[in-house]
């Protein structure tokens, strides 16, 4: 297993990088954590053993976008410089998209869904072999770039409204939003963990549906910027000697009432859809036992812990209980 703090002072350094280019840590942890919720029998046992991991690393692609040059374009895909219509029509196949438009382009403007089904078959692969540490990593990285796909504004090549004079929208709806509203969401969810015959097309469909939703993105901050003066729509700091801008908190939740319930809904397709490429993944990989074969110890406690956590998922109490690990009062560092 990892440990958390071999990360923690990169973290610490690359705060303003994931609030700032990703769905923030906020919603990628909390998408995680529900996710596991939604996972059948001893695989969701694994991943609650498992489950502080999962959720405090699915940030690290963020990370890593800060050392690799290669990371960036694995987190969108700018659907609106392949054709008008891209959305319908895009290549479910990598291969297909690479003759269609060639590597060099979806490099360029991003191949968020293809990655993703890259991933897909690496944490299959890590089921087979029964390589736990691998499981978990792939496991928690594509769980972060499915919630990265699951944003709208990670479809377009206007992807922080700087093309319509709407600089800084990018961590309006990702960040500042869910930062505010979450403890109004509804963090909960019916969805169980359910196998895909074509995950390419799933999350295929999931990047067309989060494309779908950019007008209303991008007419509703216009709309509630009708209402605000500039003094008041912005929040204005130096930050080494430079001026730094943002939407004030007061029009970020103007603006999130405006556009509800679309963001928490994609929080839990995002997690929904989590579960599944877990799942298909887990049954792709031969169903291995992960606790019972492996000297994990899934004690009555902590299978009394997990019923109560179950309860409060099912009944959206989870941040009322201090159960969501996003947002725990404790705010304690977790060792491995």
């Amino acid at each position: 297993m990892w440990l958390f703090k071999r990360y923690g002072i990169l973290l610490a350094l690359t705060v303003l990088l994931v609030t700032a280019s990703s769905w923030g840590y906020l919603v990628h942890r909390s998408a995680q954590q529900l996710a596991v919720y939604e996972l059948p029998g001893t695989l969701r046992m694994f991943f609650y053993l498992n489950m502080d991991t999962l959720v405090y690393h699915s940030v690290r692609p963020d990370i890593r976008r800060g050392t690799d040059t290669t990371e960036a374009s694995k987190h969108f895909i700018d659907l609106e410089v392949y054709g008008d219509s891209a959305n319908n029509k895009m290549p479910i196949k990598w291969e297909d998209a690479v003759n269609a438009f060639s590597r060099d382009s979806l490099l360029k403007y991003g191949y968020v869904p293809y990655h993703i089904v890259h991933m897909k078959q690496k944490l299959t692969e890590a089921f087979r072999n029964r390589n736990l540490d691998s499981i978990l990593f792939f496991a928690a990285d594509i769980g972060h770039y499915i919630g990265d796909a699951n944003v709208p504004l990670h479809t377009s090549v206007n992807y922080d409204g700087q093309l319509t004079d709407q600089k800084g929208l990018h961590s309006l709806w990702e960040s500042i939003v869910p930062e505010l509203e979450l403890s109004t969401y509804q963090l909960t969810s019916r969805h169980k963990a359910t196998y895909l015959a074509n995950p390419a097309k799933a999350i295929m469909d999931a990047v067309h549906h989060a494309h779908s939703l950019l007008p209303a993105v991008f007419e509703k901050e216009k709309e509630v910027a009708k209402n605000f003066s500039e003094e008041e729509k912005y929040h204005v700091q130096m930050r080494r000697g430079r001026e730094s801008k943002s939407y004030s908190s007061a029009f970020a939740k103007a603006y999130a009432k405006e556009l509800a319930p679309m963001m928490n809904d994609q929080l839990i397709k995002t997690a929904d859809l989590i579960a599944d490429f877990w799942y298909t993944s887990w049954v792709d990989g031969g169903k291995p036992d992960l606790v019972n074969t492996t000297g994990l110890q899934f004690t009555n406690e902590t299978k009394v812990k997990l019923e109560k956590e179950l309860q409060a998922f099912r009944k959206n109490t989870l941040i009322e209980n201090d159960m969501l690990i996003a947002k725990k009062r404790s705010n304690a560092k977790i060792e491995e």
